[in-house]
């Protein structure tokens, strides 16, 4: 008695729509990832320009609060005015303390102080990609001015 052989069945072929089925879910999944990182890349930008700008402006305080320091003897005796190095960048790092900022260098020539500072920038959202953190710097300068008013002799 010969074999029975069993039909085979026929796949059915996808074609059309059929083959495109669940392709939208992966794009819809693949361009929602990008937009968050793309949304959080605008916002951790931003975010670390405001960081930027805050150690400008304090490195600038900073300066200014060292330009306060000036020789008392000769700015007393009229001769001239001078930063005192020492208490210059005492009253720079001092001032900055008070704002989280570190002061990384005050120099002192004549009657110019300048303040450099750094500062990190924690990410909102870009942790997610593995950046924990972005530097950010700044750099202030002061020169002290004497000002006085004429005396008619």
């Amino acid at each position: 008695m010969p074999a029975r052989t069993v039909p085979r069945r026929r796949r059915a072929r996808r074609t059309g729509r059929a083959a495109e089925r669940g392709s939208v879910s992966i794009w819809l999944a693949l361009g929602a990832f990008v937009m968050i990182v793309v949304v959080g890349m605008a916002v951790d930008l931003s975010g670390q320009v405001l960081a930027q700008q805050h150690a400008r402006d304090v490195a600038q305080q900073a300066a200014r609060a060292g330009g306060q320091a000036v020789v008392a003897s000769d700015a007393l005796r009229g001769t001239g005015v001078a930063v005192d190095p020492s208490a210059a960048g005492a009253a720079a790092r001092s001032y900055a303390s008070t704002t989280g900022v570190v002061v990384t260098n005050v120099v002192v020539a004549g009657d110019l102080v300048v303040v450099s500072t750094t500062d990190s920038y924690r990410p909102k959202f870009l942790g997610i990609i593995g950046i924990r953190s972005m530097p950010v710097s700044g750099e202030g300068e002061a020169r002290v001015v004497r000002a006085f008013e004429g005396v008619e002799q």
